[in-house]
C-alpha cells in the first residue's frame, strides 16, 4: 500500500474515504452516531423505534395526559366467545388510562381469575373476592386490592369460588343487580376518591355473572378477534343487551367496538376487520390490535404487555385504543336491536351500519 493510500491520523472521522462498499450517507451517519434522532428525525433503526415506543410507556405520566370523564364511567368488556382477548383487553386498556393519570378499577367477574392474574394480584382460594360481594355481605371497598406498580389501578379479584356463584345467584332475590349496587355504594362511599373509569371482565357466557355485569355497566366494549367465527354469536350477545335495556339497564350502550389478534398477512383478517367496519361503523376503534406473541407472554408473569413490554407494537396498540377510548368521552345510549321474536316497527339497532347512515344522508329510505 502506497502513501497516497493512507488515511492521516490527524483527518477527522467526518472526512475520512468512504469504503466503496458502503454508501456516503450511511458511512456518515455510522461514524458520527450523534447526528442521530436528532430534532424531529425518525428513529434511525428498528431498535431505536423500539426505544421510542417504550419511553412513550415508561414515562406516559411525564405526557400529555388523557381526557378524564366528568364522572366515573362503568364499562362492561364482554363477549361470549372465548379466547377473543376480552380480558386481555380489560387489564391492558386499565393499565394504560391508569398509565396517563386516570383513577381505574378492574373488576374480575371471571371465575378463571385470568384478570387478576395479568395484573399481579392474589386471588387463591380464601382470598376476599368478588364473590363476596356478590353472595356474601363484604363490600366492594373491602375486597379492591391497589396495584404495586401502576399508581391509580385498583382491582377487585375473582377467585375460583366465584365458579358456583351462578347457581347461589338463582336463589337470591334481586340477583340480577348486586353488582351494581354494590359498585353503586363503593362509588357514593368514596366522593373525593372516585375511579374514573370501572372496567368490568366478564366470562365467556351469557350467565347471571355476565347479566350482573351489564347491569352495573354504561356502556359496553366488545372485543372481536380478527378470524372467520369472529362474529358468531354476537346477534347472540346483542338481544341479550336489548332484553337488559328492556327490562334492567334502559341506559345500557354498546359504545365501542375493539379489533383484536389481527394478523396483517392474512387477506381474512382484512376481510374481517372490513366487515365489521362496514355494519357497526364509528363504534369500532381506529386502533386494531395485532397478533402478539409479547401480548400472549405478559399474563405469565403477572403483568400487562405495556409494562412487560412497552416498547412492543402490542403495547402501542392498546396504549392507542385507550386514548381512543378516553377522547369519545360517554356514549349515548342506543335503541335497542330488532328481534325474530317481536315486533321491530318501532324498534331500531342498537348499533345502526354505517350504510345506513350513508343512505339517510342522501334521502333514501
Amino acid at each position: 500500500m502506497g502513501p497516497e493510500d493512507r488515511t492521516p491520523a490527524s483527518v477527522s472521522p467526518a472526512t475520512r474515504a468512504t469504503p466503496n462498499i458502503v454508501p456516503a450517507e450511511i458511512w456518515s451517519r455510522l461514524v458520527e452516531p450523534s447526528t442521530l434522532n436528532v430534532g424531529d428525525q425518525p428513529p434511525a433503526t428498528p431498535i431505536a423505534a423500539e426505544a421510542e415506543r417504550a419511553t412513550r410507556v415508561l414515562h406516559a405520566r411525564e405526557q400529555a395526559q388523557f381526557a378524564l370523564p366528568s364522572s366515573p364511567r362503568v364499562i362492561t368488556v364482554s363477549n361470549q366467545k372465548g379466547g377473543v382477548g376480552k380480558t386481555t383487553t380489560a387489564v391492558n386498556v386499565a393499565v394504560a388510562l391508569a398509565l396517563h393519570g386516570a383513577r381505574v378499577l378492574v373488576i374480575d367477574s371471571d371465575p378463571q381469575g385470568n384478570a387478576s392474574t395479568a395484573l399481579g394480584i392474589e386471588h387463591a382460594v380464601g382470598t376476599r373476592s368478588i364473590y363476596d360481594v356478590l353472595i356474601g355481605n363484604s363490600s366492594l371497598a373491602e375486597v379492591v386490592v391497589a396495584h404495586e406498580s401502576v399508581p391509580g389501578l385498583r382491582c377487585a379479584p375473582a377467585t375460583i369460588d366465584l365458579a358456583g356463584a351462578e347457581i347461589e345467584l338463582v336463589s337470591l332475590v334481586a340477583r340480577e343487580t348486586r353488582l351494581r349496587k354494590a359498585i353503586v355504594a363503593y362509588l357514593g362511599a368514596a366522593p373525593d376518591d372516585l375511579p374514573h373509569y370501572v372496567l368490568i371482565d366478564c366470562p365467556p357466557s351469557l350467565g347471571l355473572l355476565t347479566v350482573n355485569a351489564l347491569v352495573a355497566a354504561d356502556e359496553v366494549l366488545i372485543p372481536i378477534q380478527c378470524e372467520y367465527y369472529a362474529l358468531e354469536g354476537l346477534g347472540q350477545l346483542l338481544s341479550s343487551i336489548e332484553m337488559i335495556r328492556a327490562h334492567l339497564n334502559e341506559g345500557l350502550a354498546v359504545s365501542t367496538i375493539l379489533l383484536t389478534m389481527y394478523d396483517a398477512r392474512t387477506r381474512l383478517s382484512d376481510q374481517v376487520a372490513d366487515e365489521v367496519r362496514r355494519h357497526f361503523g364509528p363504534l369500532v376503534l381506529d386502533s386494531v390490535v395485532p397478533r402478539s406473541v409479547r401480548v400472549s407472554e405478559a399474563p405469565g408473569y403477572g403483568q400487562s404487555v405495556l409494562t412487560y413490554d412497552p416498547g412492543s407494537r402490542g403495547a402501542m396498540s392498546y396504549l392507542e385504543a385507550a386514548r381512543e377510548l378516553a377522547e369519545r368521552g360517554r356514549a349515548a345510549p342506543h335503541p335497542p336491536p330488532p328481534t325474530s321474536s317481536g315486533s321491530t316497527e318501532s324498534r331500531q339497532p342498537i348499533v345502526e351500519p354505517a350504510e345506513d347512515e350513508e343512505r339517510a344522508e342522501r334521502g333514501v329510505t
